[in-house]
């Protein structure tokens, strides 16, 4: 069958045309969600409004319809994205009706406003969370509205939680909608499946790809023709940016302009992140948004830059202990200073571990540790090693640093079941243990600490009416808030924090938290 080249140009001059004319221009200074570099990878199009009543005649009710203002409607059996979760209530021990009388919108807001990287303890249990199967909330808009998914999504994203995210993604059903295809597409890039991203747009022809993904999805798949002549068009009507058309034209001929660096790009989205990648000039993620960190643990990436990667990832629980391990091991380092001495002190501990020698244990443990302090990833190491330390004979400083490490592992309560407390650590061990019976706080955090873990404790009074309407889910939030805040300055925000967690059940969390604000170095 041959084909006239000067009809099909004709026709996709045309649709090109079409494309920039769904898109209205205003659509480029609109956010597409609370994070901001997500790529402008569909065409909204202009939905025009028929009136079907004569423009004259004054409305029924003055919001335009039948029904009274403010009443939201939803139809019955209809599934209800903000309900959607992968972990059930037995895996959480939260209760399905998480959100009770809640607001969708108050809900979002609580979850926008988090900012808990200093403290793992309650940064698992935010990722747990926003991963939670519950009931929507009872106040939430229509039963249609995915605006609170959206927001758990854009949270985990932000986060650098991306395996987490596209779980979520994927447990809302087929990727349908353009805003949960927008987050898919994105994470797809950035974990390195670009190829299933593409295919599901190819699937899905109710998406309205943009220009710059419909260019780079036809070269994905193989159609590097019809991408070229797209490209062609786009340039010719100038339905494209100049500096696209020059970045989207080297991806289809590497060879063009051979030579000639591209000028950085003035916004990074996942999608100009990979075609840079593409013509041979990737781009440094340190700088960028930590989701963007992810794409450093594909292949294609040194040994290094993937090292600092997980290092990034793992600092806000958004990745396992374990990728840390394997990276760290992975092979000898071939330089000197920084990432290559953590690598270096990392190794050293993880043989004399293996080994089970005592002496080469205590000579690297302070090395390791302190390495591992200069990154923030004490939890992580104490989960990796915490408990292999606690079966070997140490003494002195090694013995100290194993009994932080146990302390700060999430089996600290039966590490240090057997440990004596000492005159420096008995505050501590009897947080470990939830029985702060005849110690005493040291400082001011301390100070602040142990009320929350008295016999008798009040709530706030903000919080009774909240738990009254079963909006545990809420009650969380603002405990991780006032304790995240309250390490800043204000000592009161920890009390009533951990207060609030042990009230709701939350109790090893309450004391993984304790232990953090003590032994870590995150205050003020």
């Amino acid at each position: 069958m041959s084909i006239d080249l000067r009809q099909f140009g004709a026709t996709l001059l045309m649709t090109v045309a079409a494309l920039s004319v769904t898109a209205p221009k205003a659509m480029a200074d609109e956010p597409l969600s609370a994070i901001d570099w997500l790529s402008q990878s569909l065409v909204t199009p202009v939905v025009q409004s028929t009136p079907v009543t004569n423009p004259d005649e004054p409305p029924v009710a003055a919001n335009g319809g039948a029904l009274p203002e403010g009443v939201a409607v939803s139809t019955l059996d209809q599934a209800t994205p903000d309900a959607v979760g992968i972990l059930p209530p037995r895996v959480t021990g939260l209760p399905e009706n998480l959100w009770g009388l809640g607001n969708s919108a108050d809900i979002a807001g609580l979850i926008s406003a988090q900012n808990l990287t200093d403290f793992p303890a309650l940064q698992s249990l935010f990722i747990t969370l926003l991963l939670a199967e519950a009931d929507a909330p009872a106040a939430s808009s229509t039963g249609t509205d995915p605006s609170l998914l959206l927001t758990r999504i854009d949270k985990l994203l932000a986060m650098g939680a991306l395996d987490q995210a596209r779980a979520l993604i994927d447990a809302a059903g087929p990727v349908g909608s353009a805003d949960l295809f927008r987050r898919s597409f994105d994470v797809a890039l950035l974990i390195g499946d670009e190829n299933t991203a593409c295919q599901t747009l190819t699937a899905a022809p109710d998406l309205s790809p943009a220009l710059p993904t419909r260019i780079f999805c036809l070269a994905r798949t193989g159609d590097w023709d019809t991408a070229s002549l797209t490209l062609d068009a786009a340039a010719t009507l100038g339905t494209v940016a100049p500096d696209e058309a020059t970045l989207l034209a080297r991806f289809l001929d590497p060879a063009l302009d051979e030579g000639a660096a591209l000028p950085a790009p003035a916004t990074v989205t996942p999608l100009t992140l990979r075609i840079y990648e593409a013509v041979g000039e990737p781009l440094p993620t340190a700088a960028l948004p930590i989701a963007f960190s992810y794409a450093d643990l594909s292949d294609n990436t040194g040994w290094k830059a993937k090292i600092e990667a997980a290092e990034r990832l793992a600092r806000v629980g958004a990745i396992a202990p374990n990728v840390l391990l394997g990276l760290y091991t992975q092979q000898k380092p071939a330089a000197s200073g920084s990432v290559w001495d953590r690598a270096a002190a990392f190794q050293k501990l993880d043989d004399a571990m293996t080994a089970q020698d005592a002496t080469a244990v205590a000579q690297a443990l302070p090395g390791a540790w302190a390495a591992m302090q200069s990154v923030e990833l004490e939890v992580p190491f104490a989960t990796l090693f915490a408990a292999g330390l606690a079966k070997l004979p140490l003494t002195g400083e090694a013995q100290r640093i194993a009994m932080s490490l146990a302390l700060l592992s999430p089996d600290y309560e039966s590490l240090t079941a057997a440990a004596l407390p000492g005159a420096s650590d008995g505050f501590v061990l009897g947080l470990a243990r939830g029985d702060l019976t005849g110690a005493s706080a040291a400082d001011a955090m301390g100070r602040a600490i142990a009320p929350a873990f008295a016999a008798a404790t009040t709530l706030p009074d903000d919080i009774k009416p909240l738990l009254d309407q079963h909006r545990t889910g809420e009650v969380i939030l603002m405990a991780m808030a006032r304790i995240s805040s309250g390490a800043q300055g204000d000592l009161r925000g920890v009390t009533e924090g951990l207060t609030i967690l042990r009230h709701i059940g939350l109790e090893d969390v309450a004391r993984r938290t304790a232990l953090e604000l003590m032994l870590l170095e995150r205050r003020g």
